[in-house]
């Protein structure tokens, strides 16, 4: 199972010149070691791009991508990991996302794919990432 980051599914859906190709391949690799799956927190960050929710449910589908909950754990994981963030000095911007997703992944012991690897690094790095 391998969680994809809003960053790949976006590149695919708006065909970013610059990584889409990448971001199918890796989608394409990933699917060959078991299911591809998103959270609550990416849906509703890929969810901008579309109209409508069914519009959003299709892509995913065509994907074969899955919906799956943030377990408690890690939502208790993101919260401490955001705090961490805040007492090294981190600004109060639209981070909170990528804890939930980082700590997702670290509970889930679940791959991240993902082009954004520098927060997951530092705050969970036992989760194995695939990037650029």
């Amino acid at each position: 199972m391998t969680l994809v980051d809003s960053n790949v599914l976006l590149d695919l859906v708006t065909d970013g010149e610059t990584w889409a190709d990448w971001s199918q391949d890796q989608l394409e690799r990933a699917a060959l070691n078991g299911a591809l799956v998103i959270n609550d927190v990416i849906y509703a960050e890929i969810s901008a791009r579309y109209a409508t929710i069914e519009a959003v449910d299709s892509a995913l589908e065509e994907l074969n991508i899955d919906v799956v909950p943030i377990p408690r754990g890690a939502l208790f994981l993101a919260g401490k990991a955001y705090v961490q963030y805040r007492a090294g000095g981190g600004l109060r911007t639209g981070v909170l996302a990528d804890f939930f997703i980082g700590a997702h992944a670290a509970v889930g012991q679940m791959p991240l794919l993902t082009r954004d690897a520098r927060r997951y690094q530092s705050y969970f790095p036992t989760i194995k990432l695939i990037t650029p």
